[in-house]
């Protein structure tokens, strides 16, 4: 069992940056491949980004590229998004999810344990 905890979230401007954290409980989060997803208002959840057990290997949808950054400390059991240049696009409830496997994917299907969200505001 995995509890997954997210923080860091607030209200940006245009241009800013923001670092989400997602402390985890449990002895075997090190297994588990993380992902932060989203969700705006009146679309479907999307994978931001994503990052296997290791932290080696790392995901991110096309429209963060450049911009977001994925990464894990596994002693500390969490998982960070960096967000740089952020845009109002970029608005939406930020969720932590922890993969039933070592290795990320891409559909949401496929994580087991969920966080409750942060939410993420960036004005123009």
């Amino acid at each position: 069992q995995v509890q997954l905890v997210e923080s860091g979230g607030g209200l940006v401007q245009a241009g800013g940056s923001l670092r989400l954290s997602c402390a985890a409980s449990g002895r075997t989060f090190s297994s588990y491949a993380m992902g932060w997803f989203r969700q705006a208002p009146g679309k479907e959840r999307e994978l931001v980004a994503a990052v296997n057990w290791s932290g080696g290997i790392t995901y991110y949808v096309d429209s963060v590229k450049g911009r977001f950054t994925i990464s894990r400390d596994n002693a500390k059991k969490t998982v960070y998004l960096q967000m740089n240049s952020l845009s109002p696009e970029d608005t939406a409830v930020y969720y932590c999810a922890a993969a039933g496997s070592s290795h990320y994917h891409i559909t949401s299907a496929e994580y087991r344990y969920w966080g409750q969200g942060t939410q993420v505001t960036v004005s123009s």
